[in-house]
């Protein structure tokens, strides 16, 4: 197959886009020349120099002085290689084999070439355009067409400017799935602002941390969460509030829906926000202000992307232009492998239940959706099980990202596994292991294979992928997507030979470029050549198929044998009687760890010595549960993975 190695040849675009404007010409007309010929991405992703950087008054260590330095043309590959000070370049180590290649699914090229856009800005208008009658997002029987993201997208632009919000100012955003989302953040990406996405459920102490590290000087937010704002408004550097409510874009019928709200579900407590004003209120002050482009570089800061990372230190990932546009299209690019012997859908279906401040459902159903020219289904509240599938009776779906603990709930609804899923193309899972015997039941109700993925916040996200072609389960993460290099690692940062356990490495342009003014702890997972250290456990085969094992801080010693609760997990819920279940290690005075069993049952007759007959039979001796607990439900994040660390 290497005829799909080879890069399709594509016209050189500038680096900076003046992008977001709201006239009806070709988003092509938005971009402004420059003498520097622009960005490839890939062909240098493996091997430019990782130095350290500034954009858009950020570095690898993410300053926030508001010091800005002297613009600098730059090619997409600087901007996605840039890593931390002292790199030393690639060409210091020999490049690593990529065996993944010669099973790369028919038409998908080994790296991306000449990126198509300036900016997200450009591809999102670009798409309101192309797309302007379609449908772009629907929720609660609302729909958003293309056209109309484009207009109101710009007027919400519009209001931050007339403010006085800065191009690289940070916005943040705290709201479900909702239509305001997707017009917040393009009004922020075609302003030149920074999305902070927030989750809404935080607490106060939780939002002060993202708001004051973040520096964010507005926020969008739903009125359900505002009273969480108020408690901490004033010790941060908010200086702008606009307040959404799930009836804003409803018209006579958003009336009745903010009085059930409010007034019937009491889902609004009450709060107080001086001088804050009401989303629509923002959009008509936009509209007559009107919205002035401005000029965006791939090197611009885009997202801060929150998370624990590998060290449990809430810290935003700093996600540029380049980052996540490289990985909207390594991930456009590996969907062509669902159309191989299927016609491809015209106007797709997606069903976005994952939050969108979630950097899964952030790039793979929104700007990817959009990319495609699809409708984004919006499902505020997913665990309402019975609700979302009543949700989904209305839709012939053809593309439903999940993760394991989704698709297990939704299997054990009776009326979910009624729907007709005739068109269904791609099952798209991440997030967390999804389980065999999940995966087995998917396929069987649904006809779909589950196609498993890979990546995180630092990743923008997704690294390695499945075939989207695929005839049945693997259990493997998949194969890297375009440009995209893995290695497998041991503590000492030495490649490891195929099939054993190490840490996985990953080199590509969706690599971000520095946690947002932590320069310690990007030291700590960038590497000399440019890799990300994931903190994540696994292996390699000769084909390239890599598997996670755990996430390293997971790992249970016991008697220095290595236990990792994937694989028990995935053993004990094999049990017909389980529903549920997570292994975490607990300390013990003669083995120095041992594996503690959670389970939710599914079968209340379910008893401990069934368990304990059940490991017998299929675990090796250290590898059992020496100590189960049975509990009505298992602590998930917003997202639905399992949190270990709260059952420790």
């Amino acid at each position: 197959m290497a005829d799909t190695a080879k890069t399709p040849a594509k016209g050189k675009r500038t680096a900076r886009s003046k992008a977001g404007q709201p006239k009806p010409e070709a988003s092509k007309a938005e971009v402004k020349p420059q003498k520097a010929a622009q960005k490839s991405v890939a062909a240098k992703a493996s091997t430019a120099k990782p130095a350290a950087r500034k954009a858009s008054g950020t570095s690898a260590a993410a300053t926030s002085s508001g010091k800005k330095p002297a613009a600098k043309k730059r090619t997409a590959a600087k901007a996605a290689s840039a890593k931390t000070p002292k790199a030393k370049p690639a060409a210091s180590r020999n490049a690593p084999a990529k065996p993944w290649l010669a099973h790369y699914p028919e038409g998908i090229p080994a790296e991306l070439g000449e990126l198509p856009y300036g900016s997200l800005a450009e591809l999102l208008v670009d798409s309101c355009r192309k797309f302007a009658d379609r449908t772009a997002f629907t929720c609660m029987g609302k729909s958003l067409s293309y056209r109309e993201l484009d207009r109101l997208s710009s007027y919400l632009a519009g209001y931050f400017q007339s403010v006085g919000l800065k191009k690289g100012a940070r916005v943040a955003l705290m709201m479900p799935n909702v239509l305001q989302y997707p017009i917040a953040m393009m009004a922020v990406l075609r302003a030149g602002y920074v999305v902070v996405n927030v989750n809404p459920l935080y607490t106060p102490r939780e939002l002060e941390h993202q708001l004051n590290d973040s520096g964010a000087e507005a926020i969008v937010i739903l009125e359900n969460f505002a009273h969480t704002l108020q408690a901490v408004a004033g010790r941060t550097q908010i200086k702008h509030a606009v307040v959404a409510s799930m009836g804003d874009l409803m018209g006579l019928k958003g009336f009745l829906v903010n009085f059930v709200v409010r007034r019937v579900k009491k889902m609004v407590p009450a709060w107080s926000l001086p001088g804050h004003v009401p989303f629509n209120e923002a959009l008509r002050k936009g509209e007559a202000s009107g919205f002035k482009p401005v000029e965006i570089a791939l090197g611009d800061n885009a997202f801060l992307q929150y998370t624990g990372g590998t060290t449990g230190v809430s810290k935003g990932a700093t996600l540029v232009q380049s980052n996540v546009l490289a990985n909207v299209i390594q991930n456009e690019l590996w969907f062509r492998s669902a159309y191989l012997n299927r016609p491809r859908p015209e106007n797709p279906v997606l069903i976005c239940a994952l939050p969108l401040y979630h950097i899964y459902a952030l790039t793979v159903n929104a700007l990817m959706g959009m990319k495609l020219g699809g409708n984004n289904v919006l499902i505020p509240n997913p665990r309402d099980i019975p609700a979302f599938v009543k949700e989904l009776q209305h839709y012939d779906f053809q593309i439903f990202p999940g993760l394991n603990t989704l698709f297990n709930a939704l299997l054990n609804n009776e009326d979910f596994r009624k729907l007709p899923f005739r068109n269904l193309l791609v099952t798209f899972g991440g997030g967390m292991a999804v389980q065999r015997q999940v995966a087995e039941r998917w396929q069987e109700v649904t006809g779909c294979v589950i196609s498993q993925g890979y990546g995180l916040s630092e990743t923008s996200p997704v690294a390695t992928v499945n075939r989207f072609d695929a005839k049945e389960f693997t259990g493997t993460i998949g194969l890297p997507v375009p440009s995209t290099d893995i290695a497998i690692r041991d503590d000492k940062g030495k490649d490891l030979p195929f099939g054993q356990v190490g840490e996985i490495c990953i080199r590509g342009p969706q690599v971000m470029v520095g946690y947002w003014n932590r320069p310690d702890e990007t030291a700590k997972v960038m590497t000399g050549d440019g890799y990300f250290r994931s903190g994540d456990m696994g292996t390699m085969a000769e084909n390239g198929q890599i598997t996670i094992v755990d996430r390293k801080k997971d790992m249970i010693v016991v008697s220095g044998f290595k236990v990792f609760p994937n694989e028990v997990e995935e053993v004990i819920a094999a049990h017909p009687g389980v529903l549920e279940v997570a292994i975490v290690g607990v300390a013990d005075e003669h083995s120095g760890e041992v594996p503690k069993l959670f389970a939710v049952k599914k079968d209340p007759a379910l008893t401990e010595a069934d368990l304990v007959k059940f490991c017998k039979q299929n675990l090796t001796g250290y590898k059992r549960p020496k100590y189960i607990e049975f509990r009505d439900e298992l602590p998930k994040s917003n997202v639905g993975k399992i949190l270990r660390k709260d059952l420790r």
